[in-house]
């Protein structure tokens, strides 16, 4: 095989193993407290793998045609908790059957919920909405899209220190400090593969570890973590099974499950723009102009309304490890990414397979998203250079903007730690989610402040200080030459779609 296509086949592989991690979290959380077995949690994460694939070929090739890969969203726990928790669920009490009507639950949510998505993107409004970003709205916006996800770093790596401090220390040295090394032929392979490189090493260290017996007799967290055995996934898993719609039954419908449900659609459509113009700028791409953002959030609104009609548990988002990916690695080929949803659909199927990838110890995720999530954040805070960071009125909205959308979140996290319920507790459970879905997001928060901040604060004094004449280009499809060569749909399919 041609060495160009060996090299974009293993990068595909690469981006597949990194999404693994919040591939598998969601469900292994979430099932057995719907009263689901190991063998439900196996299928859950097989479907889930197996949609992403297809949502990701569908971004790839027809929403933002961005070097992205969408996977299984955090952002629709707390709604997915509280359909959990319905008292009429919580009736049943035989757990399977249990776990089948929770499910059944859960999609009739997301099916009706994606609708808020396409309608949004489809009709342009989020494209006109759009029209109120500038880059110092975006900064901080784009910057929380990392940052607030400094949950799952390090404390996740603290789980199993000697596994995950490795791992950390390993990835650096060897995309940082050996980058230019080349032992085969001139490919740089420290700076193209660190990921898969270090997954390999300390996963076989870890293996070791658990064979050795280092883990006999230890607490369970720590058993948990650190064990390659962990989870029953390998065992569990079936040597073939195909994903197919409704396979759980009929979903169910409750309009207090879809407003809920909407909270989560809404996040993860402000979290994945964060992304997309994070991602348009490690892959050297203009800003995605206001009609490809709203084309993309379509998109993701079907890739939702697929996540119902299987049964992923959650809904989609764009898999922020994976951008920052591009970053670490310099490739940002749609290619590598239509391919690597390839992997996701075929490891799906192959139970057996995909369950042994997805038993790789979480703290070995933690590690890898430590330096991900943190240069996603970096790209953020990139935007200011466009902007006056002179300017006392930037600075207060920078400053106000970031630490209110980390601060925020945290009050809503930690209330529910103690609490089990968040801040919001009135007497309409929907209403609850709702609210402290919103406020639970980074990104929401901080697009909330920076945004009314950014355009009620001196406005039209403050066009340049705010980055507007360089930002303003990129907002029409026509507005810079570059715009076509990224985004325009393949097949000729412009013809019948051209850009507004």
């Amino acid at each position: 095989m041609d060495p160009l296509v060996v090299e974009t086949i293993t990068l595909a592989f690469q981006n597949y193993i990194l999404m693994l991690g919040t591939s598998v979290m969601i469900p292994s959380a979430l099932v057995p407290i719907m009263g689901g077995n190991d063998g439900d949690k196996i299928r859950v994460i097989q479907t889930l793998l197996f949609v992403s694939g297809i949502n990701t070929l569908l971004q790839a090739l027809f929403g933002t045609r961005l070097p992205t890969v969408v996977g299984g969203s955090f952002a629709y726990v707390i709604p997915i908790l509280y359909i959990i928790g319905d008292s009429s669920l919580q009736r049943i009490r035989e757990p399977h059957e249990r776990f089948l009507q929770t499910m059944r639950a859960i999609q009739g949510a997301l099916i009706v919920g994606s609708s808020l998505q396409i309608i949004l993107g489809y009709s342009q409004v989020w494209g006109l909405f759009s029209r109120f970003f500038s880059p110092l709205g975006m900064a901080p916006v784009v910057g929380l899209v990392g940052l607030g996800l400094f949950e799952r770093g390090f404390p996740v790596v603290g789980n199993c220190v000697e596994i995950g401090i490795p791992m950390l220390l390993l990835v650096i040295g060897l995309s940082q400090y050996l980058k230019h090394i080349r032992p085969v032929r001139d490919v740089p392979i420290f700076e193209r593969f660190p990921v898969l490189i270090c997954v390999a090493i300390i996963w076989a260290y870890s293996h070791v570890l658990t064979a050795g017996g280092a883990y006999k007799n230890r607490p369970f967290n720590t058993q948990h973590n650190c064990r390659t055995d962990r989870a029953n996934l390998i065992y569990a898993a079936p040597w073939f099974k195909f994903p197919y719609p409704l396979q759980w039954g009929a979903p169910t419908f409750s309009a207090g499950h879809t407003f809920a449900m909407m909270s989560g659609v809404l996040v993860s459509m402000i979290e994945s723009t964060g992304a997309y113009k994070a991602a348009s700028r490690l892959a050297i791409a203009t800003p995605p102009p206001a009609y490809v953002l709203s084309r993309g959030i379509g998109w993701q609104g079907i890739g939702v309304l697929l996540d119902g009609l299987f049964g992923t548990l959650t809904g989609s988002t764009v898999s922020v490890e994976n951008v920052g990916l591009l970053g670490l690695t310099r490739v940002g080929s749609r290619r590598v990414v239509q391919i690597s949803a390839g992997f996701m659909i075929f490891f799906s199927t192959l139970g057996k397979f995909g369950a042994l990838f997805a038993s790789i110890p979480f703290p070995i995720f933690a590690a890898l998203y430590c330096i991900l999530f943190g240069l996603v954040a970096s790209v953020g805070l990139s935007f200011l250079q466009f902007t006056n960071m002179n300017s006392m009125r930037n600075l207060f909205i920078t400053g106000l903007s970031l630490f209110l959308g980390i601060s925020i979140p945290q009050y809503f996290n930690e209330f529910w730690l103690a609490a089990h319920h968040g801040p919001v507790h009135t007497h309409a459970g929907w209403f609850n989610a709702f609210l402290n879905t919103i406020f639970s997001s980074p990104p929401t928060v901080g697009l909330i402040v920076a945004v009314v901040l950014d355009n009620t604060l001196e406005v039209e004094k403050s066009k340049k200080d705010r980055g507007m004449p360089w930002w303003v280009k990129f907002r029409t499809f026509r507005g810079d030459n570059r715009n076509e060569e990224f985004y325009t749909l393949p097949f000729n399919l412009n013809r019948f779609f051209p850009p507004t």
